[in-house]
């Protein structure tokens, strides 16, 4: 009877590991056997307008969420099979390696950091840093302004500001929040002086709330956002790497950006060479 009760129990903690093994939420599957089957989970940004947006109605918006439709369409994938995960910027290679989303789409810039630990297709745009300000505020003008008591915001897992505290101005107060939409709020609020991270980004949360933001000084940073697959999965990078190609060539990726920035008076650049490493 020891013997049959030590089975048992031995039984019961294999299928304990088995349960929680699989309650990590993973997939072990490469995203192009993911679209094989017709469905993809991929990773956006829900609080940049005009870039990766959850509407009120529960729809999603932005030129980020063109790309990654017109992408998965061109793996097989139609826009109803497509489950949109939340991909905050901290958070974005533990999602990729862990396989909770397919791929990420979500103004993921491209650095050597970040291809030790996952690999891009890539780039689909390119941009630089800036500053987002009150529209009241005179003082700042760009990234030497900053120096003094000034408060700049900017995102966890990201670089813009120590960027901007290590080249331009060393005495800055740097803020880290959770997402941009929070750094925009405290901007709002006075609680901050400034917000910096992408050109891009910047306009669109000026465009959500006109008269009251802008987007100050020139660009200085280059910023070449890729689409984040996990590392070593080579099929998956070529398809999309493929998918982006058509999508300029096609004249979709310029219509996309017209249609997300066009009435905000941004001026479209030209699309960028992918990079097939």
């Amino acid at each position: 009877m020891r013997i049959n009760h030590a089975i048992r129990i031995a039984a019961g903690v294999a299928a304990l590991a088995l349960a929680v093994t699989g309650c990590g939420g993973g997939s072990s599957k490469s995203a192009s056997q993911h679209a094989a089957g017709g469905k993809l989970t991929i990773g956006i940004k829900f609080d940049q307008p005009g870039l990766g947006l959850l509407n009120k109605d529960g729809s999603y918006s932005g030129f980020d969420v063109d790309v990654a439709k017109y992408v998965a369409d061109k793996l097989g994938v139609k826009p109803e099979n497509i489950t949109f995960k939340e991909s905050p910027s901290a958070q974005r290679e533990t999602l990729i390696q862990n396989g909770q989303v397919d791929f990420i789409v979500a103004t993921y810039s491209i650095t050597d950091a970040r291809k030790q630990k996952v690999d891009f297709a890539g780039p689909y745009f390119q941009t630089g840093q800036s500053l987002l300000v009150r529209s009241d505020n005179t003082d700042i003008t760009g990234p030497e302004s900053l120096n003094g008591n000034k408060k700049l915001c900017s995102v966890k897992g990201s670089t813009p500001a120590q960027n901007i505290k290590d080249k331009y101005a060393h005495e800055v107060q740097l803020q880290e929040y959770d997402t941009y939409s929070l750094c925009v709020e405290a901007l709002k609020s006075g609680a901050v002086d400034a917000v910096t991270t992408d050109d891009i980004i910047l306009r669109g949360y000026a465009a959500q709330s006109p008269g009251a933001l802008k987007v100050v000084g020139n660009t200085f940073t280059t910023e070449k956002y890729g689409i984040g697959v996990k590392k070593g999965d080579t099929e998956t990078r070529g398809k999309i790497n493929d998918a982006i190609d058509a999508m300029i060539s096609s004249g979709a990726w310029k219509a996309a950006l017209e249609k997300e920035f066009g009435s905000t008076g941004f001026q479209i650049p030209q699309p960028p060479t992918v990079d097939r490493y």
